[in-house]
């Protein structure tokens, strides 16, 4: 993986965090691409695992919002995240990721569904977690992202584009300079991302063992 890549990966994970809410405006009204349900199902397992995958709960993503398609049997739940109506991120918590930070993306894919604009939805989700609606993981854990099929909005250049394949560890309102990181992922260092009570520790995977 070239050191040019993963700078702009890096880049555009600390822009899509910290972007003021103009530069998401020209898209707001857009609605995410409802996938065939087993089109959906399969890019969603794709973040997992392969030993993981047919236990794992699935969601899917259909007109009104996130549906679940299936329960788990060992804890992992599956769902192509989207966080913006182009964005599409397939991953795979655990149990812990299910019970604290699932419900905040299921509520985002529902309002996205509905039209709502990324700020009004932003503004929410921050009131949620004022209230306690929503909370940050209360142990160590892993969300699973190692598919090939991420696709990430740049509100920077307005286009969409593909990350590579990694395994994030739950880090709530940890930062880079906590852990000795200079945030760029050089090296096979780990990061943060979305700082937070959602951020995590991002290890990059450059051979994953997964999926299409």
């Amino acid at each position: 993986m070239s050191l040019s890549f993963l700078a702009s990966f890096m880049m555009t994970l600390v822009v899509c965090a910290l972007a003021a809410p103009d530069a998401h405006g020209a898209h707001a009204a857009s609605l995410p691409e409802v996938l065939p349900r087993d089109e959906e199902m399969t890019l969603a397992l794709s973040a997992a695992p392969e030993h993981l995958r047919a236990g794992a709960a699935v969601w899917v993503f259909e007109r009104d919002g996130f549906v679940k398609a299936r329960d788990s049997s060992n804890g992992f739940a599956c769902i192509v995240n989207r966080d913006h109506p182009l964005s599409r991120k397939p991953t795979c918590y655990d149990a812990e990721g299910t019970a604290t930070i699932l419900p905040k993306v299921l509520r985002f894919g529902e309002l996205l569904a509905r039209g709502t604009p990324l700020p009004k939805i932003q503004s929410e989700i921050e009131e949620g977690f004022r209230t306690g609606k929503y909370i940050a993981p209360r142990r160590p854990g892993v969300a699973y992202m190692l598919s090939n099929g991420n696709r990430d909005f740049d509100p920077r250049s307005g286009k969409v584009s593909s990350f590579p394949p990694h395994v994030m560890f739950y880090a709530p309102n940890l930062t880079n300079e906590d852990i000795g990181s200079k945030g760029d992922g050089r090296n096979g260092l780990p990061f943060i991302a979305y700082p937070g009570p959602h951020a995590f520790i991002i290890m990059l995977v450059p051979d994953p063992v997964s999926a299409p």
